[in-house]
């Protein structure tokens, strides 16, 4: 049963069913967390808008992946599978950003989950990287780069609207 158990773990979570919506998360949340800090929010507003996004935004890239993959006629069990781990992995990876605002002062909320985010993104870069037998390091400065833009520009944002909206 333990090796039935094990064997079923290592197909769930394997990294080709885990990096759409672990990259997914942990930019989104790095994204969240960043520009809702230059708006001057607060924990709850913050911790709201991550359990929010894990939800809503959590079940519909699920239910568009399943959909995308039926359309694709994949094998059904797969298509579960997918659905059912990419839905996992964005739900835990976003409570793990929940966890840190939690614990963090406010004043350094986007510093220490900028910080989780891009180890968690360097992390699933690197063994994606390693499974395509491609040099890391390149891709991971190249995501690293891709989500630096989208923190800025998450972080732009509210002052841009507090400029338009005054």
């Amino acid at each position: 049963m333990k090796r039935f158990l094990s064997a079923v773990w290592i197909q769930l979570f394997r990294t080709s069913r885990i990096s759409f919506g672990g990259t997914a998360a942990v930019v989104t949340s790095m994204a969240l967390i960043s520009g809702l800090s230059a708006a001057d929010a607060t924990k709850s507003i913050i911790v709201s808008a991550l359990l929010i996004a894990a939800l809503a935004d959590n079940l519909t890239d699920a239910l568009s992946i399943h959909t995308f993959q039926e359309s694709e006629q994949l094998n059904q069990k797969y298509a579960f599978i997918g659905t059912i781990t990419n839905f996992i992995t964005r739900l835990l990876l976003t409570i793990s950003f929940v966890f840190l605002v939690g614990l963090s002062p406010l004043e350094h909320v986007a510093k220490v989950t900028i910080a989780w985010g891009m180890l968690l993104l360097a992390t699933l870069t690197y063994l994606v990287a390693h499974e395509r037998k491609v040099k890391p390091m390149l891709e991971i400065v190249k995501h690293l780069l891709i989500a630096s833009a989208i923190i800025i520009a998450s972080n732009l944002i509210p002052t841009w609207i507090g400029a338009l909206l005054g």
